[in-house]
């Protein structure tokens, strides 16, 4: 670029930037002619891109990703079935259109444009100096417009979001009129949404399946969906009488065509064996209607979430379900998510099991790791980020595992709605060694059984430490754990091989320090908290005013005092030994924070839009 050429009267350019500027030219024109080749080029095969979801409601707008670790970049092809004058696709870090990182194609009714942007906390638009959502083409079909485009994990520029492990929430707008340049797009009147995804999709080779391999589906039976945003449906299913001990070796989704847009989740759960029979029952989940007794079917048996894909277990191990101690009866629990309220839509959706009569060399078996239940861990009101964190202790592992040790390969992180943040990490002689599963971005709305990219193996005296992060910025009260969905969890329930008799290994804090809690906030406040046995711990915790002593406080005691330790086999009871007053486990050395990989910047690129021929947009 040329600086101050307006300082100097100059009559004729010299050779060299004569020469200068013809290169210039030629490269311009032959990156245009690559441009309009790749435009025009030949549709990708759906296998290029693997994992696929919508985005809108409507289905109008679907996206379709590979990823390339190599290449540390994820690939993106966006259907858009209706394009009107563009739009917005980008990522944030829980679905705003403010601080959002964009790709943006617009129009401004004669050309279209393709560009890297990024919001401000206001929500305008600004083009990004560093182009990093990349072009790859765009053509027409007959049932849209696709558009490919490319982008790394990680690009170093402060405007650019993260795309890490875990939960990503993608958002995207549609641009309803044409719009004269970037900075003229109104983010607040946009028709948009939120979609949220797994955007790094473990690299998994899928195991051999064996020939005898049965299936079985356990669908909803043409239910209507109702005509409400959130429904939570409830179907009971049953085994056949008599059905012996087999293996679940993988699982898939199976949804009604027309609903791909609708169905959130689902989840099967097998029930209590310690019931002869449960009642039939379909209908919400919430309704006063349901049976006391389906709240006894609760041991999850496949977990999907939308944008996951089929689910393998390792060629090594399966899931046993039939045979003796082994209920028949199953509950099949969707998510209906209907935010334009459609009416009449009916739906059979559901999952397919995959099974085997013959047995694995192992079953797997699946863990219940972080906080119990309990109203003793609480977080105050107004804050944007509380820290709690559940114990699974050396001396838990090195009574309940096996000398060999436990392999963990899934795991499905569990909150309420003030979740924002979950991490377990593996620590071995007070060092943590690795990353069991973490997602930063956390979503209570997003749940589902995530393979991981690699097997974790534990040992014996190894330590399950689990970290939750809150906002209860929302909240005038105290947030206490518990069942209620106002109440909080921190859980994450591991999926390894060979099953053991340890279900759960949980911790909390000790309740005669919390005594002492309350009674130290006593003696600071002029209100008396009242005391008394017959107080509830929750009407303690509610009845407190929340300074920043008291919070600070509560922090620390969380951080410092000893811990009650649920170390538990399936029957709910603990292993021999003691429990209470359990010194907290010491950290002596944390694992280093990943520094994110910078791909090489390819010289400076100018922050321009790249001019696209589409063809007339929609004007209806």
């Amino acid at each position: 670029r040329m600086q101050n050429s307006r300082s100097k009267p100059c009559s004729c350019p010299s050779l060299k930037l004569r020469e200068v500027a013809s290169m210039y030219f030629t490269l311009v024109a032959a990156f245009l002619v690559i441009l309009v080749v790749a435009l025009q080029g030949s549709a990708p095969r759906g296998t290029d891109f693997p994992y696929k979801v919508p985005l809108d409601p409507q289905g109008l707008l679907e996206l379709s990703w590979n990823v390339s670790y190599p290449e540390q970049a994820v690939h993106f092809q966006l259907l858009i079935r209706e394009l009107r004058f563009g739009l917005l696709f980008g990522m944030s870090d829980r679905g705003e259109f403010e601080n959002a990182d964009l790709a943006v194609l617009w129009s401004d009714g004669h050309n279209s444009y393709f560009g890297d942007a990024w919001s401000d906390a206001k929500g305008q638009l600004h083009m990004d100096s560093q182009q990093d959502y990349q072009l790859l083409g765009a053509r027409r079909a007959p049932e849209g417009l696709y558009l490919l485009f490319r982008r790394a994990f990680s690009t170093c520029d402060p405007k650019d979001y993260l795309i890490e492990d875990g939960t990503v929430h993608l958002i995207y707008g549609i641009l309803e009129k044409p719009v004269h340049s970037l900075q003229a797009i109104n983010v607040s009147a946009l028709h948009g949404g939120l979609q949220r995804v797994q955007l790094l999709k473990p690299n998994i080779s899928i195991p051999e399946l064996p020939s005898d391999m049965k299936t079985m589906e356990i669908t909803a039976p043409d239910v209507v969906i109702p005509s409400q945003e959130t429904t939570y449906w409830c179907y009971m299913a049953e085994l056949p009488e008599g059905f012996p001990k087999h293996h679940i070796i993988m699982y898939e989704p199976v949804v009604t065509a027309g609903n791909e847009a609708l169905v959130h989740h689902m989840e099967v759960f097998q029930c209590a064996a310690e019931f002869d029979s449960f009642p039939h029952y379909n209908g919400p989940c919430d309704s006063k209607m349901k049976p006391e007794r389906l709240n006894y079917c609760r041991h999850v048996l496949a977990a999907w979430a939308m944008g996951a894909q089929a689910f393998y277990y390792p060629e090594e191990a399966g899931l046993a379900f039939g045979g003796p101690g082994s209920s028949r009866y199953l509950r099949l629990e969707i998510h209906y998510h209907n935010p334009l309220v459609f009416q009449g839509r009916r739906d059979s959706s559901g999952i397919r099991l995959y099974y085997t009569a013959s047995l694995r060399r192992h079953d797997a078996g699946i863990m219940e790791l972080g906080l119990v239940y309990t109203p003793v861990m609480a977080i105050p009101p107004g804050e944007d980020a509380f820290v709690l964190t559940g114990y699974c202790t050396d001396k838990c592992t090195q009574l309940a595992l096996p000398a060999a040790g436990i392999r963990i390969f899934a795991s499905q992180l569990h909150t309420h709605l003030a979740g924002r943040k979950v991490v377990t990490v593996l620590s071995r002689d007070g060092r943590e060694r690795q990353v069991v599963n973490a997602d930063r971005h956390y979503s209570p709305h997003f749940q589902e059984i995530r393979m991981l990219k690699e097997v974790v193996a534990v040992f014996p005296g190894d330590e399950l430490i689990t970290t939750c992060t809150y906002n209860t910025e929302d909240r005038s009260r105290a947030t206490v754990g518990g069942f209620g969905i106002l109440e909080e969890m921190c859980v994450n329930y591991v999926h390894y091989y060979p099953q053991t008799q340890l279900e759960l290994c949980k911790s909390a804090v000790d309740p005669g320090y919390l005594h002492r809690y309350f009674n130290l906030v006593n003696r600071f406040n002029d209100e008396e908290i009242c005391m008394c046995p017959q107080v509830s711990v929750p009407q303690q915790f509610y009845s407190i005013p929340w300074n920043t002593f008291n919070r600070d406080v509560l922090k620390s005691l969380y951080g410092f005092a000893p811990i009650s330790m649920h170390c538990n086999k399936s029957s709910a009871v603990r292993f021999p030994g003691e429990w209470e007053k359990q010194p907290l486990p010491s950290i002596t050395e944390r694992l280093r924070e990943p520094v994110p990989h910078c791909p090489p910047v390819p010289g400076p690129q100018p922050a321009a839009p790249i001019p696209l021929n589409l063809g007339q947009p929609r004007r209806d």
